[in-house]
């Protein structure tokens, strides 16, 4: 291992125990997964030294990788498990699609960039993650021909939670999305049980407008 490697390796064990377990962050797997994915290779080479930063990176487009404990709250309240088939919509550098690839069967990740659809492909490639479907759509309407799913997690603010998302959720299964208005947002937990809903709020976040005919219209909604 290289020096940069070794300080990098650092940077993502101090990561861990600084931003996410000192914060309540418990899942053991969920660690785990965060120690091993290498957070540096899904942003920009000029943000490098921000990589393991505790805050949003930009990755160009105007789309953001999220807070490291942010990315690790949801994904502790998703649930994953290893039989589960999990839609990641909002893509975006596919870190966080990363480390569900970790925890489940099969993400299915959504993203409506396809240069960023591209980018993240390659690179969850170069790392040999072979349990992850990508697709360039309208994420705020799912993927329907891969539906149902167990899981349903996203990386972008929507002013509700999408009925297209509920139609394709599973029995048992569980979404966690943020919710809201142009400046705040709130992460909701929406589980079901047959025909009933479960819903709760977590925190206030801020994160990127989930663009799309159940999301906001280009221009509007929330930013990073």
């Amino acid at each position: 291992m290289t020096e940069a490697q070794e300080s990098l390796a650092r940077l993502r064990r101090d990561m861990v125990d600084r931003q996410l377990r000192r914060r309540g962050i418990s899942h053991a797997g969920l660690l785990r997964a965060f120690a091993e994915v290498p957070r540096e290779r899904f942003v920009p080479p000029d943000r490098l030294d921000e990589a393991y930063a505790d805050h949003p990176v930009p990755i160009g487009h105007g789309q953001t990788i999220s807070q490291p404990y942010v990315v690790a709250l949801m994904l502790q309240e998703l649930g994953p498990r290893q039989s589960d088939r999990v839609l990641d919509v909002g893509a975006g550098s596919g870190y966080q699609t990363a480390l569900l690839s970790r925890l489940c069967r099969h993400v299915y990740a959504v993203e409506r960039l396809e240069a960023l659809t591209e980018r993240a492909a390659a690179t969850l490639g170069d790392l040999g993650v072979s349990n992850v479907t990508f697709c360039t759509h309208d994420g705020s309407e799912g993927w329907t021909d891969e539906a149902p799913f167990d899981r349903i997690v996203c990386g972008a603010a929507g002013p509700e939670i999408p009925q297209e998302w509920i139609d394709q959720l599973a029995d048992g299964g569980r979404i966690v999305a943020p919710v809201g208005g142009p400046h705040v947002q709130t992460l909701v937990v929406v589980e079901r049980d047959g025909d009933d809903l479960h819903r709760r709020k977590l925190c206030d976040v801020r994160f990127v407008k989930l663009i799309g005919r159940s999301g906001w219209p280009e221009g509007e909604g929330a930013q990073a």
